[in-house]
């Protein structure tokens, strides 16, 4: 996006609210577009720093839908999960670590322990998406082994 974050966010809302309001094409699921288009502007949002925008839009609709009609080894449930896991952990480091982000931690924690032997199953232990899981979980764990 280049430096226009604030178009590439209003883009991506509006793509998501179309995908929402009509569904898809039947060759491809409406919950399989839905939940994209949706990742693609949590992707946004996590990058413009608007962490709690994110969070709930995860928390509160794409992340149930993903388990419920994807299938919690679908590969899209497990990005959907681990943006979760990102837009808490970014969010803690931005706020400096308050008692509030440390029960986020550990909600992060848990769910990088839930998706990273779904990725070795589904990708391999060598993809990359296995090797960011691992790291990422490595990071939250520092994290939280810090404010211990």
């Amino acid at each position: 996006h280049l430096g226009r974050r604030d178009e590439a966010l209003a883009i991506r809302r509006e793509i998501y609210g179309k995908r929402v309001a009509r569904g898809a094409p039947a060759l491809i699921s409406a919950a399989d577009k839905v939940v994209n288009a949706g990742g693609n502007l949590c992707c946004s949002l996590i990058n413009a720093g608007r962490f709690a925008e994110a969070k709930a839009l995860l928390r509160d609709h794409l992340v149930p839908k993903a388990r419920q009609s994807l299938g919690p080894d679908h590969g899209l449930t497990i990005d959907i999960e681990e943006w979760l896991s990102e837009a808490i952990f970014k969010d803690h480091e931005a706020s400096r670590g308050d008692q509030h982000s440390a029960t986020q931690l550990r909600e992060a924690e848990t769910l990088l322990q839930r998706a990273l032997p779904r990725r070795r199953r589904v990708f391999g232990p060598a993809h990359p998406k296995t090797v960011w899981c691992e790291n990422e979980l490595s990071r939250v764990r520092e994290a939280l082994a810090k404010r211990a």
